[in-house]
Parts: C-alpha cells; sequence; structure tokens
C-alpha cells in the first residue's frame, strides 16, 4: 500500500482541516491510526476535531492556528514542527478558497491572495516535505484540486486556474517520484455540501445545480485516502464528475468557454 503505516513519530499534516473535506480528510486518516496535525486558520473548530479524533481512535493529534497564505506564518508553522519533532509522512493540501463573478470586476486583492494560498502554499509545502519522504523512501502527498481544473472556468477564472495547477503539478510530482516509495494523488471532487459556495459568494449557483451533480463531503474524502492507499495518480468522486472531467479534458475549447459560460460550476 502506498499509505504509509503509521507510526509514533509520523503524522499527518492536513491543511484546511477546520470544515469540510479537510475535516473529513482527517476522520478518515485517524481511522486508519494515523496521528493528525490539523492546520487552519480557526483553531477553535481544530481544537474540537482534535478531541473527537484523539478520544475516538486514540491517535495522537496536534493543532495549528496559521494563515498560509503568509510566507512567514508559513514559516512559523514550519518551525513548530521541528520543535515537536513530527515526522511529515503524509501532507494533505486542502486549503483553499475561491470567488465567483467576472473577473474584472471582482477584487484583486482577494484574486492574488487567492494563488498564494490554493497554489503557492502547495508548492511550498511539498518543496519542504517532500525531500525528506524520499531520503525515507516513504511518504503520500494528497493535493485538492477539483472537476474546475480540467477545463477553463468563466466566472470562476482564477479559482479555476489555481485548481489546474495543483492537477498539472501533481501529475508532474508522480513521475519524478516514481521509484522513490513516494505517491502523489489529485484528489478533484466537483460540487460538496461544504461551506466553500458561501465563501466564494456563489451560494445561488449552488442551490441551483441538481442533486445528481453533489457528492457527498465524508464519501469524498474516503475516496481521497483509499487512492492515497492504493497510489492512484487523480481520484475524481461520482461517475458523473468523471464524465464531466473527461469532456472538459477532450472537448474543444471553444466549445466548453461557450457551454460552460453559460452556468458557474461549483468548486470543492
Amino acid at each position: 500500500m502506498a499509505l504509509p503505516e503509521p507510526r509514533a513519530r509520523s503524522t499527518c499534516l492536513i491543511t484546511g482541516a477546520s470544515s469540510g473535506i479537510g475535516s473529513e480528510l482527517a476522520r478518515s486518516l485517524a481511522r486508519r491510526g494515523h496521528g493528525v496535525a490539523l492546520v487552519a486558520r480557526r483553531t477553535d473548530r481544530l481544537d474540537d476535531l482534535a478531541t473527537e479524533l484523539k478520544e475516538a481512535h486514540g491517535v495522537r493529534t496536534e493543532t495549528f492556528g496559521c494563515d498560509l497564505g503568509d510566507g512567514r506564518a508559513r514559516e512559523r508553522l514550519l518551525g513548530q514542527l521541528d520543535e515537536l519533532g513530527l515526522d511529515v509522512e503524509v501532507l494533505v493540501n486542502n486549503a483553499g478558497f475561491g470567488s465567483g463573478g467576472r473577473f474584472q470586476e471582482l477584487d484583486p486583492e482577494d484574486e492574488v491572495e487567492m494563488v498564494k494560498l490554493n497554489v503557492e502554499t502547495v508548492v511550498a509545502l511539498c518543496a519542504r516535505f517532500l525531500p525528506e519522504m524520499v531520503r525515507r523512501g516513504r511518504g503520500a502527498v494528497l493535493n485538492t484540486a477539483s472537476t474546475a481544473a480540467f477545463q477553463p472556468l468563466p466566472r470562476q477564472a482564477t479559482y479555476g486556474a489555481s485548481k489546474a495547477f495543483v492537477l498539472s503539478f501533481t501529475d508532474a510530482l508522480t513521475s519524478d517520484l516514481a521509484g522513490t516509495g513516494v505517491t502523489a494523488t489529485s484528489l478533484c471532487p466537483g460540487p460538496v455540501d461544504t461551506e466553500f459556495a458561501g465563501s466564494a459568494g456563489i451560494d445561488d449557483d449552488a442551490e441551483g445545480l441538481p442533486g445528481l451533480f453533489w457528492t457527498d463531503v465524508a464519501d469524498v474524502a474516503e475516496q481521497g485516502v483509499r487512492g492515497l492507499e492504493e497510489g492512484k495518480r487523480v481520484v475524481v468522486p461520482g461517475t458523473l464528475n468523471r464524465a464531466t472531467a473527461l469532456s472538459g479534458q477532450h472537448a474543444p475549447r471553444s466549445l466548453l468557454l461557450k457551454l460552460v459560460g453559460r452556468i458557474t460550476p461549483i468548486g470543492d
């Protein structure tokens, strides 16, 4: 199995763990006996989740409040992990946010901050922990992308492009890491009932999507962790979402832009 076995000094570092897919990924890993290091800006939710996982599964838990889009804050987080003497053998880059609207009408500072969190943080944490995993000969990375990664996304231009980066970056990592004992997996959910739509300002579009488009958040997380166990390159939960991803990869770009521009797809 590609997912390393739990060890006394090892942990799974999970960003964006305070709610949604991130908290469910933590639950799925803790059920398998893995210690978890939970990262988000909202420490109250992290502390509640850490207590839940420790009581239910007896695993070691740590919580870290951190604005991961801030490079100095990331460095402080890495220093705290070093002080604890923990080996990050599973890295879950799940933190991210989106926005909704025509790009020229959106707040430019928010769009840049989105790139810092959705893209820069993924690269920075992979750069920090992957060399150590390779030296140990074991480890796994799960990067949360989205079905938005498979085609351009009008009215969510920056979000879609950021997730396309995550998917492409993770695809390339799978080749770079071949033969090292370390794997990289992209988790590409479609619409999921989380806080994402509210924070992105696209609640109305989310409410208009038929039920068959939606996937359960706990199921999405479980499929992601199973993907880690099996060393999969990409996990796209849901039959309809897999079909959408396939069409996004192979349909003519001009046609996609016309079709997708009529709706506002919802991300992770």
